[in-house]
């Protein structure tokens, strides 16, 4: 999707929400630094609910490409993110699963641990060699991936600036509907204006939009054009969505065990949650990873089971009143 396909996207849905939640005026987020791209000033997308649902109607994942925490926070080439993190919560000390890109989606997704993921080490395309029979949280509950510049459903080849190694789906091979519902992203629009969302969405950038083959401000800029559309769409207002933007890895060394690791800044990825019971600003330091993500996900979706590693993660529900 071109630029300014997104930003109608975003205009549309600004322009056409339903019900709105009683939410206070945000100031301003601070001005970034001269040349760099603008924040938009947002309402107040956070803490604007005292109590969270019993069960959340929608979770939605959005994935970054290999950038480290220390390359975002305070970044002026990242002026929305951070405008983001400001008002609403983030994970200081949250890690990725290892290195390259495709074992960390598929971690994230299933909850296998470093044995199990050795198949995927080298981002390959998917065949049998390369795919898993395990569950993953798409059997679990109902989704759609949202993949930016893909060209036809469930694509399992990389395509222009669609690579399928940050499109989990295909890779498994016992999951049913991948030719229905891994969707190109301009499916999210009408979803979204329709409040007719999954309970579960993933939603992938292209290698542009993702900062893995062009710039931080240009990723910083397609999430302030693709985030306000989701803000302001029927199922955020109404109080039944989540958001999470998490990056799959961080930039520089590699070494293969990341889930624990608080030295390596390659290990250490920005993840922002935006929810309407999120109080503004938190901060929350706890050891959080890829299988956390899995297993919070689980639980605010009300599902009685914990995928793989997802049973012993550190849940991130009550440091950010989900």
């Amino acid at each position: 999707m071109r630029r300014n396909a997104v930003l109608a996207f975003a205009l549309v849905a600004v322009c056409s929400n339903g019900a709105t939640l009683n939410r206070p005026t945000a100031s301003a987020a601070s001005s970034p630094t001269p040349g760099s791209p603008s924040a938009p000033t947002l309402l107040a997308p956070c803490g604007v609910t005292p109590a969270p649902p019993q069960a959340w109607g929608h979770v939605i994942w959005i994935w970054m490409e290999n950038t480290s925490y220390v390359q975002i926070v305070g970044s002026a080439e990242a002026p929305y993110i951070n405008s983001l993190i400001e008002q609403c919560g983030l994970a200081t000390n949250y890690h990725n699963i290892t290195h390259p890109s495709l074992p960390n989606y598929i971690a994230a997704t299933s909850g296998l641990g470093y044995a199990q993921l050795v198949p995927f080490g080298s981002d390959c395309s998917p065949s049998l060699l390369c795919s898993t029979t395990a569950r993953s949280i798409f059997d679990q509950t109902g989704w759609k991936a949202y993949q930016e510049s893909m060209p036809s459903n469930c694509l399992d080849h990389n395509s222009g600036q669609y690579v399928v190694r940050h499109n989990p789906p295909p890779y498994y091979r016992r999951l049913a509907g991948c030719a229905t519902y891994d969707v190109p992203i301009g499916r999210l629009q009408a979803d979204l204006q329709a409040n007719t969302l999954p309970s579960f969405s993933f939603v992938t950038p292209n290698v542009c939009h993702d900062m893995h083959d062009c710039s931080i401000s240009n990723g910083d800029t397609w999430l302030s054009q693709l985030i306000p559309a989701i803000l302001e769409s029927p199922g955020y207002q109404e109080g039944s969505t989540a958001v999470f933007l998490t990056w799959d890895e961080g930039a520089g060394s590699f070494p293969p065990t990341c889930a624990g690791n608080t030295t390596s800044e390659s290990c250490h990825v920005v993840t922002v949650v935006i929810s309407p019971t999120t109080t503004a600003g938190t901060e929350a330091g706890p050891l959080f990873n890829h299988w956390s993500l899995l297993r919070t996900t689980e639980e605010m979706l009300g599902i009685g089971e914990f995928l793989g590693h997802a049973a012993e993660s550190t849940s991130m529900r009550s440091p950010f009143n989900l």
